[in-house]
């Protein structure tokens, strides 16, 4: 199978770059073929912006979604954003590798989306869900945060996790994506903050390490993250009142 790394970390070396390492060795050693997209090593321009578009609809107003269906439609995309969309399209399974800023992506990944993911070529109005333009390939998120994981807990003080990380499992099923459940490496201390004595935190990174390594050559046979889908809504677009998840509402 042929595996995407999209990798968000300005340091190569950080311990986000030493997971990127884990998963290239864990997933070639049982076969896999592996690309590494590194964001900001190709200096990914996260910013969407008109002059992106060489042939404009609309020269005095810039609307995003017209350009960028515009420029799909015609086969004239910026090549960068060709690249992207044709890795996509290569890969069987996608990972995204990177810390959560700020309770969120950091904005180089943020920006990737806004730029890559195209209307009227990656989604459109019937083209979403469990109809999207990826349906059949696989997506996850492996996340490094500095809090403990107590933290992430419900009802702990950062809050949720599922919860943070929602925007971008939707994100990847709206168009498509079967979403695996994510891949979480709390504790990941930085810039002075300490929990613990340098000795364990090490150690505790091996395990961290470990446990990715340990999990990857099974990816593909894990059952993915459930979404409701549009045979599950009703002409309104709400869940219907006889499906089994109206008992959480």
């Amino acid at each position: 199978m042929n595996v995407l790394i999209v990798f968000a970390h300005p340091e190569r070396k950080s311990f986000n770059g030493g997971l990127v390492d884990v998963a290239i060795e864990s997933l070639q050693a049982v076969g896999h073929t592996v690309e590494l997209n590194d964001l900001y090593r190709q200096e990914f321009d996260p910013v969407e912006r008109g002059r992106h578009y060489r042939e404009r609809v609309d020269d005095t107003y810039f609307a995003p979604l017209t350009e960028q269906r515009a420029h799909y439609e015609r086969g004239i995309l910026s090549p960068e954003i060709q690249r992207e969309i044709s890795r996509l399209e290569w890969a069987h399974l996608v990972i995204f590798q990177f810390p959560l800023w700020w309770h969120a992506q950091p904005a180089i990944l943020k920006g990737w989306f806004d730029r890559v993911l195209v209307y009227g070529g990656l989604y459109s109005g019937s083209r979403r869900y469990n109809r999207g333009h990826f349906r059949g390939k696989k997506a996850m998120l492996s996340v490094t945060t500095g809090s403990p994981e107590q933290a992430f807990m419900p009802f702990g003080r950062a809050g949720n996790m599922v919860e943070w990380l929602w925007p971008m499992h939707s994100s990847l099923y709206y168009v498509g994506f079967d979403v695996l459940p994510p891949q979480v490496s709390y504790g990941i201390q930085g810039g002075g903050i300490r929990y613990e004595d340098e000795p364990r935190f090490r150690e505790q990174l091996k395990q961290k390490k470990t446990l990715w390594a340990e999990r990857l050559p099974g990816l593909f046979d894990k059952t993915p993250i459930p979404f409701t889908g549009w045979e599950d809504w009703d002409e309104d677009g709400m869940l219907q009142q006889t499906h089994p998840m109206r008992w959480r509402l």
